[in-house]
């Protein structure tokens, strides 16, 4: 996996660098500021030599602000075909929104994720959620997620246990032909489930961003365990 670096901590960028590169990824760039990100993908874009996945901060210079962010939007822009993994210091689930909101999703774009710096250092699972979004797919932090969307109305409770399942998978990071290898069923039969779980918590078909949504949900009304369609099960409920 070839990846591109950003963030301003030198050491927490050489330290994740490092890290990377034991684990078999090869960090082709780095950049301490927006402008040197933006400048690194140029030149690698003009190279033919872009990144699978762009890991960035959201707080950089030159402002210290959402400087991170708006780079990270911005590539999108120009490279949709480049996965994205945003990392943040704290809980800003306004720039997880704006995040999603405005980076270009689509079938021919790269995946997305938007992770707590804490993860990094659960480096199992940072790296599974590093692989889906090279993968294509959407990884949101559960603690992000859950001030992301109003818990007020459960949404879930109309999903059909198997929906439910499915649902689970996605937000596992699963495509729908690995769900459909996971589960035994046709690829007809998961798009139906699919289908039937955007129409049941109101996500339409020109919503660009409805998987990302249901996901959102799903982790915010479970507390991002994507084991209770297992545990339903258990419980009683058969499909």
């Amino acid at each position: 996996m070839k990846l591109v670096l950003a963030d301003d901590a030198v050491l927490l960028r050489e330290g994740l660098a490092g890290l990377l590169t034991r684990l078999k990824c090869e960090v082709i760039a780095q950049a301490d500021s927006a402008p040197s990100l933006l400048a690194a993908m140029k030149k690698l874009s003009a190279k033919n030599q872009l990144p699978d996945v762009v890991i960035t901060d959201v707080r950089m210079p030159p402002n210290m602000g959402e400087d991170g962010l708006e780079a990270a939007i911005e590539i999108r822009r120009l490279y949709p075909k480049v996965g994205i993994m945003v990392l943040s210091q704290y809980v800003a689930p306004a720039y997880a929104s704006t995040f999603f909101k405005q980076a270009p999703t689509g079938k021919a774009s790269g995946g997305l994720g938007y992770l707590l710096k804490d993860r990094v250092s659960r480096v199992a699972d940072f790296m599974r959620s590093l692989n889906v979004v090279a993968s294509g797919g959407v990884v949101v932090d559960p603690e992000v997620a859950t001030r992301l969307i109003s818990a007020d109305n459960s949404l879930l409770g109309d999903l059909t246990p198997r929906e439910l399942e499915v649902l689970s998978l996605m937000a596992q990071g699963l495509s729908n032909t690995q769900i459909e290898e996971r589960l035994f069923l046709s690829r007809a039969t998961v798009a139906k489930h699919v289908a039937n779980v955007f129409l049941k918590l109101g996500l339409s078909p020109d919503e660009e961003n409805r998987r990302v949504r249901a996901v959102l949900t799903y982790l915010t009304e479970t507390g991002g365990d994507s084991s209770q369609a297992v545990s339903r099960e258990d419980n009683g409920l058969r499909y």
